[in-house]
């Protein structure tokens, strides 16, 4: 399993018995040294924060859906369950955007 940036997973997280759908945000690496991924959570629950970024329809999600960038995690990718898609490039420009917010990166001073 090699999980790329961009794609969405349903993930277990532990949380209340069921499984809920990810998208992977840490960069590929074919030798990680651990067999982790770093993810943004998706939600239905959109409140028109600065650490969202709406999904467009997309047809493997089932409802509207955000990105939430300030649930930003990490697990095991033997709790990836299984490949639901992948999202636009221009998505991910979006969700890579508000996490460089919510870190408070500033990119291009990065040396």
């Amino acid at each position: 399993m090699n999980p790329q940036p961009g794609e969405i997973w349903l993930a277990d997280l532990g949380i209340a018995a069921k499984s809920r759908p990810v998208v992977i945000v840490s960069r590929y690496d074919p030798n990680p040294p651990r067999a982790l991924v770093i993810y943004v959570p998706l939600t239905t629950q959109h409140r028109e924060s600065t650490y969202e970024v709406i999904l467009p329809k997309l047809p493997f999600l089932n409802h509207d859906s955000v990105a939430n960038v300030q649930g930003l995690g990490s697990l095991p990718k033997v709790r990836l369950e299984r490949r639901l898609g992948k999202l636009p490039e221009s998505v991910m420009d979006r969700i890579k955007h508000a996490l460089s917010f919510v870190l408070s990166l500033e990119v291009e001073n990065i040396r």
